[in-house]
Protein backbone atom coordinates (compact mmCIF):
# COMPACT_ATOMS: atom_id res chain seq x y z
CA UNK A 1 0.00 0.00 0.00
CA UNK A 2 1.14 3.35 -0.60
CA UNK A 3 2.46 5.70 1.72
CA UNK A 4 1.61 9.20 0.80
CA UNK A 5 -2.01 10.17 0.98
CA UNK A 6 -3.77 13.02 0.27
CA UNK A 7 -6.04 15.01 2.25
CA UNK A 8 -9.19 14.06 -0.53
CA UNK A 9 -7.81 10.06 -0.36
CA UNK A 10 -7.95 9.91 2.77
CA UNK A 11 -11.21 11.48 3.42
CA UNK A 12 -12.55 9.18 0.30
CA UNK A 13 -11.03 5.95 1.43
CA UNK A 14 -10.28 6.23 4.95
CA UNK A 15 -13.27 7.55 6.14
CA UNK A 16 -15.49 5.21 8.39
CA UNK A 17 -19.03 4.54 7.15
CA UNK A 18 -22.30 4.71 9.50
CA UNK A 19 -22.10 0.88 9.37
CA UNK A 20 -18.39 0.47 10.32
CA UNK A 21 -18.71 2.77 13.43
CA UNK A 22 -21.08 0.31 14.76
CA UNK A 23 -18.62 -2.58 14.48
CA UNK A 24 -16.78 -0.45 16.82
CA UNK A 25 -19.31 0.20 19.45
CA UNK A 26 -17.94 -2.52 21.75
CA UNK A 27 -13.91 -2.09 21.37
CA UNK A 28 -11.74 0.56 23.59
CA UNK A 29 -8.72 2.39 23.09
CA UNK A 30 -5.61 0.32 21.13
CA UNK A 31 -8.85 -2.32 20.12
CA UNK A 32 -10.68 0.30 18.80
CA UNK A 33 -8.20 1.78 16.64
CA UNK A 34 -6.43 -1.20 15.47
CA UNK A 35 -9.74 -2.71 14.52
CA UNK A 36 -10.81 0.75 12.92
CA UNK A 37 -7.62 0.62 10.56
CA UNK A 38 -7.60 -3.43 9.99
CA UNK A 39 -10.85 -2.60 8.57
CA UNK A 40 -10.36 -0.18 6.53
CA UNK A 41 -7.08 -1.62 5.23
CA UNK A 42 -9.08 -4.95 4.26
CA UNK A 43 -11.45 -2.98 2.22
CA UNK A 44 -8.71 -1.57 -0.29
CA UNK A 45 -6.17 -4.15 0.27
CA UNK A 46 -8.29 -7.39 0.55
CA UNK A 47 -6.19 -8.71 3.11
CA UNK A 48 -4.58 -7.83 6.56
CA UNK A 49 -1.19 -5.97 7.15
CA UNK A 50 1.85 -7.97 7.71
CA UNK A 51 3.17 -5.05 9.72
CA UNK A 52 1.97 -1.81 11.75
CA UNK A 53 4.40 -0.21 9.32
CA UNK A 54 2.05 -1.20 6.31
CA UNK A 55 -0.52 1.29 7.74
CA UNK A 56 0.16 4.47 6.32
CA UNK A 57 0.99 7.12 8.74
CA UNK A 58 -1.73 9.81 7.23
CA UNK A 59 -4.35 7.40 8.00
CA UNK A 60 -3.42 5.94 11.49
CA UNK A 61 -3.76 9.89 12.56
CA UNK A 62 -6.76 10.49 10.21
CA UNK A 63 -8.55 7.10 11.55
CA UNK A 64 -7.25 8.06 15.15
CA UNK A 65 -9.34 10.99 14.90
CA UNK A 66 -12.64 9.88 13.66
CA UNK A 67 -12.37 7.29 16.83
CA UNK A 68 -11.27 10.11 19.93
CA UNK A 69 -8.39 7.40 20.30
CA UNK A 70 -4.80 8.89 20.60
CA UNK A 71 -2.93 7.73 17.67
CA UNK A 72 0.12 6.73 19.54
CA UNK A 73 -2.27 4.11 20.99
CA UNK A 74 -1.50 2.01 17.56
CA UNK A 75 1.82 0.90 18.82
CA UNK A 76 -0.26 -0.60 21.81
CA UNK A 77 -2.66 -2.76 19.51
CA UNK A 78 -1.54 -6.37 20.24
CA UNK A 79 -0.64 -8.54 17.45
CA UNK A 80 -0.13 -11.65 18.58
CA UNK A 81 -3.20 -11.80 21.26
CA UNK A 82 -7.04 -13.10 21.48
CA UNK A 83 -8.20 -9.65 20.04
CA UNK A 84 -6.95 -9.41 16.72
CA UNK A 85 -7.93 -12.49 15.87
CA UNK A 86 -11.69 -11.69 16.66
CA UNK A 87 -11.12 -8.59 15.05
CA UNK A 88 -9.68 -10.57 11.54
CA UNK A 89 -12.44 -13.08 12.28
CA UNK A 90 -15.35 -10.42 12.43
CA UNK A 91 -13.67 -8.24 9.23
CA UNK A 92 -13.64 -11.49 6.83
CA UNK A 93 -17.42 -12.08 7.98
CA UNK A 94 -17.83 -8.11 6.98
CA UNK A 95 -17.01 -8.72 3.43
CA UNK A 96 -17.69 -11.93 2.97
CA UNK A 97 -14.32 -13.57 2.90
CA UNK A 98 -12.84 -16.97 4.96
CA UNK A 99 -9.55 -17.90 5.55
CA UNK A 100 -6.93 -19.88 2.71
CA UNK A 101 -7.58 -23.59 3.61
CA UNK A 102 -4.80 -26.13 2.63
CA UNK A 103 -7.43 -27.26 -0.11
CA UNK A 104 -7.69 -23.81 -1.24
CA UNK A 105 -4.01 -23.76 -1.44
CA UNK A 106 -3.65 -27.02 -3.30
CA UNK A 107 -6.19 -25.81 -5.96
CA UNK A 108 -4.90 -22.69 -6.43
CA UNK A 109 -1.14 -24.05 -7.07
CA UNK A 110 -3.74 -26.74 -9.82
CA UNK A 111 -5.20 -23.76 -10.76
CA UNK A 112 -1.82 -21.76 -11.59
CA UNK A 113 0.10 -25.08 -13.34
CA UNK A 114 -2.88 -25.99 -15.73
CA UNK A 115 -3.94 -21.81 -16.52
CA UNK A 116 -0.74 -19.88 -15.97
CA UNK A 117 2.56 -21.48 -16.16
CA UNK A 118 3.03 -22.22 -20.03
CA UNK A 119 2.38 -18.70 -20.47
CA UNK A 120 3.93 -16.57 -17.24
CA UNK A 121 7.74 -17.21 -16.02
CA UNK A 122 8.05 -14.49 -13.78
CA UNK A 123 7.45 -15.66 -10.09
CA UNK A 124 6.68 -12.44 -8.37
CA UNK A 125 3.73 -11.82 -11.33
CA UNK A 126 2.54 -15.38 -10.46
CA UNK A 127 2.38 -14.33 -6.64
CA UNK A 128 0.39 -11.47 -7.88
CA UNK A 129 -1.89 -14.00 -9.92
CA UNK A 130 -2.94 -15.92 -6.56
CA UNK A 131 -3.39 -12.77 -4.66
CA UNK A 132 -5.78 -11.70 -7.65
CA UNK A 133 -7.77 -14.82 -7.70
CA UNK A 134 -8.04 -14.76 -3.86
CA UNK A 135 -10.23 -11.65 -4.22
CA UNK A 136 -12.17 -12.85 -6.84
CA UNK A 137 -13.19 -15.79 -4.85
CA UNK A 138 -13.55 -14.25 -1.72
CA UNK A 139 -10.38 -15.70 0.12
CA UNK A 140 -8.21 -14.19 1.99
CA UNK A 141 -4.42 -14.23 0.81
CA UNK A 142 -2.10 -16.68 2.36
CA UNK A 143 1.32 -15.24 3.73
CA UNK A 144 3.74 -14.10 1.35
CA UNK A 145 5.95 -17.19 2.19
CA UNK A 146 3.50 -19.37 1.54
CA UNK A 147 1.99 -17.96 -1.88
CA UNK A 148 6.00 -18.57 -2.95
CA UNK A 149 5.67 -22.12 -1.68
CA UNK A 150 2.89 -22.52 -3.83
CA UNK A 151 3.81 -20.78 -6.52
CA UNK A 152 6.85 -23.14 -6.55
CA UNK A 153 4.64 -26.09 -6.50
CA UNK A 154 2.33 -25.05 -9.38
CA UNK A 155 5.92 -24.50 -11.22
CA UNK A 156 7.44 -27.96 -10.76
CA UNK A 157 3.96 -29.69 -11.49
CA UNK A 158 3.65 -27.93 -14.96
CA UNK A 159 7.76 -28.86 -15.62
CA UNK A 160 6.86 -32.30 -14.97
CA UNK A 161 3.75 -32.28 -17.08
CA UNK A 162 5.40 -30.94 -19.98
CA UNK A 163 8.38 -33.10 -19.71
CA UNK A 164 5.52 -36.47 -19.73
CA UNK A 165 4.07 -34.76 -22.50
CA UNK A 166 7.08 -34.30 -24.30
CA UNK A 167 8.10 -37.43 -23.64
CA UNK A 168 4.97 -38.94 -24.73
CA UNK A 169 4.87 -37.72 -28.77
CA UNK A 170 8.12 -39.01 -29.34
CA UNK A 171 8.86 -42.20 -31.61
CA UNK A 172 10.34 -45.71 -30.15
CA UNK A 173 13.06 -45.13 -31.76
CA UNK A 174 14.02 -41.65 -31.02
CA UNK A 175 13.36 -42.46 -27.01
CA UNK A 176 15.90 -45.49 -28.08
CA UNK A 177 18.30 -42.88 -29.19
CA UNK A 178 18.25 -40.80 -26.33
CA UNK A 179 18.46 -43.98 -24.22
CA UNK A 180 21.75 -44.50 -26.14
CA UNK A 181 22.77 -41.23 -25.41
CA UNK A 182 22.52 -41.38 -21.45
CA UNK A 183 23.99 -44.69 -21.34
CA UNK A 184 27.33 -43.12 -23.27
CA UNK A 185 27.55 -40.60 -20.13
CA UNK A 186 24.72 -40.57 -17.64
CA UNK A 187 26.79 -37.88 -15.81
CA UNK A 188 26.00 -35.79 -18.85
CA UNK A 189 22.97 -34.11 -19.20
CA UNK A 190 22.11 -33.57 -15.55
CA UNK A 191 19.37 -30.91 -14.68
CA UNK A 192 20.42 -27.41 -14.14
CA UNK A 193 20.73 -25.76 -11.18
CA UNK A 194 17.58 -23.46 -11.73
CA UNK A 195 15.09 -26.52 -11.70
CA UNK A 196 15.10 -26.78 -15.55
CA UNK A 197 13.86 -29.54 -17.37
CA UNK A 198 17.18 -31.60 -18.88
CA UNK A 199 17.40 -35.04 -20.47
CA UNK A 200 17.02 -36.75 -17.78
CA UNK A 201 14.11 -35.61 -16.82
CA UNK A 202 12.56 -36.25 -20.14
CA UNK A 203 13.66 -40.29 -19.71
CA UNK A 204 12.63 -40.48 -16.51
CA UNK A 205 8.97 -38.69 -17.29
CA UNK A 206 8.83 -41.74 -20.38
CA UNK A 207 7.55 -43.74 -17.62
CA UNK A 208 4.65 -42.63 -16.55
CA UNK A 209 1.83 -41.51 -19.32
CA UNK A 210 2.02 -38.63 -20.37
CA UNK A 211 -0.55 -35.54 -19.04
CA UNK A 212 -1.94 -33.06 -21.34
CA UNK A 213 -1.00 -29.43 -20.75
CA UNK A 214 -3.17 -26.53 -21.15
CA UNK A 215 -1.81 -23.04 -21.11
CA UNK A 216 -4.11 -20.37 -21.43
CA UNK A 217 -4.27 -16.77 -20.16
CA UNK A 218 -5.48 -15.61 -16.70
CA UNK A 219 -9.49 -15.08 -17.09
CA UNK A 220 -10.62 -12.07 -14.54
CA UNK A 221 -7.69 -11.30 -12.31
CA UNK A 222 -8.68 -8.09 -12.13
CA UNK A 223 -11.92 -8.08 -10.85
CA UNK A 224 -12.41 -5.11 -8.70
CA UNK A 225 -12.78 -5.89 -5.19
CA UNK A 226 -16.91 -5.07 -3.17
CA UNK A 227 -17.52 -2.43 -0.49
CA UNK A 228 -17.89 -3.46 2.80
CA UNK A 229 -21.70 -5.38 3.45
CA UNK A 230 -24.23 -3.51 3.29
CA UNK A 231 -22.49 -0.29 1.87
Amino acid sequence: MRQEWEPEDLIEVWTLLEEEQERLRNKSGANWLGFALLLKFFEVEARFPEVAGEIPVPAVSYVAQQVRVPAEEWAAYDWSGRAIKRHRMEIRGAFGFRECSEDDQGQLAEWLAVELCGVELNRDRLADAVVARCRKDRLEPPAPGQIARLVGKAVNTFEERFCAATVGRLSAATRSRLDDLIAEDDGEGEESAGGGCGMPCLLRASDSPPAPVSAIAAKNANSSFPGPVGS
